[in-house]
């Protein structure tokens, strides 16, 4: 019989990925590329330990290799092909490409970063391009092995916002109906912005420090100073394309990484799972574009500037 529930692709199955396919799994039909985790994951599956969703699940989902491996096994396109790898410049949207059907399928991307959609209008101008903020805090150590904790937010709107929104209307209730909290936006942008906040501060610092937040600011008595410098940096960029973000803004964001210095509990951001892994980071989507966006409207963020210059050395590494 054919199955007439949404067909989804998911290319990254890592932490959030996982966590999301097997959310969609219980409303349709999902299959995940898995690259560096393909062997243990085809043999044994994921165990998934949520604060939310439950423990030790034993998800077991259909993996292939690549995108074209996944296009061969249904004649049926793909409703979603859903992003979740690390935002890497100019080279998923070659890999995604066989799995896309040209004005059918709908690119969902779940990165981090700023500026990272316009390569994917280039490669798929007849396709709508979903853009997401998420906050999911997830690990996977060992390969195959979900840690999941006890936030799960999709922050969802059409790219550019100018755009339909009947595409992201329609996943946001796509996963509704699988038990995700997702919440549509006109202009999605405003919560990249916000989450950028974190991901320019936290993300490279940790990195090039080893350290969760709360071990960063315990460090010394400039250690939050330079954080939150470091926000204020992001809030000003933000401003100049026309999303503001308060100070009051920035230090609600600081300050729930301060709580958790009293609670012994810090994060440990995706860029230093990374280092800690010794693979490479989303320096440029984080980083790197900000710091372009920045040079294009004469906004200064010297702090930001020097964080890209340190973390794209600390990724030359990678590999080594």
């Amino acid at each position: 019989m054919v199955d007439a529930r949404p067909k989804v692709l998911l290319f990254g199955a890592g932490g959030v990925g996982t966590v999301y396919l097997y959310l969609l799994s219980k409303v349709s039909s999902v299959t995940a590329v898995a690259r560096s985790n393909y062997d243990t994951v085809k043999k044994n599956g994921f165990i998934i330990n949520s604060a939310l969703f439950g423990q030790n699940i034993h998800f077991v989902p259909n993996v292939v290799r690549d995108c074209a491996e996944a296009a061969t096994l249904d004649s049926q396109p793909f409703d979603y092909v859903i992003v979740c790898s690390k935002a890497i410049p100019a080279t998923i949207p070659k890999l995604i490409a066989p799995a896309i059907t040209p004005g059918h399928t709908s690119i969902v991307l779940i990165q981090n970063g700023i500026g990272i959609e316009d390569e994917y209008v280039e490669a798929f101008p007849a396709n709508p391009i979903i853009s997401c903020a998420v906050y999911l805090p997830a690990t996977q150590r060992p390969a195959g092995v979900i840690k999941h904790g006890e936030i799960e937010l999709l922050e969802v709107g059409s790219y550019p916002s100018s755009a339909s929104a009947t595409h992201a209307k329609a996943f946001v209730d796509l996963m509704r109906s699988a038990g995700a909290t997702a919440e549509f936006f006109e202009d999605v942008q405003s919560k990249r912005w916000f989450k950028l906040l974190a991901n320019a501060s936290w993300n490279p610092i940790c990195a090039l420090t080893q350290c969760t937040d709360a071990e960063f600011m315990d460090s010394s008595s400039s250690a939050t100073g330079l954080a939150f410098a470091v926000m204020l940096e992001v809030c000003e960029l933000a401003n100049a394309y026309g999303y503001t973000i308060s100070q009051e803004e920035a230090e609600h964001q600081l300050g729930r990484a301060k709580a958790r210095i009293y609670h012994k509990s810090g994060v440990e951001p995706s860029m230093l799972q990374d280092v800690r892994a010794g693979r490479k980071m989303e320096v440029e989507a984080i980083l790197g574009n900000a710091v372009k966006m920045a040079k294009m409207k004469g906004v200064k963020c010297e702090k930001i500037e020097m964080l890209h210059v340190l973390a794209a050395a600390l990724d030359s590494q990678v590999g080594r």
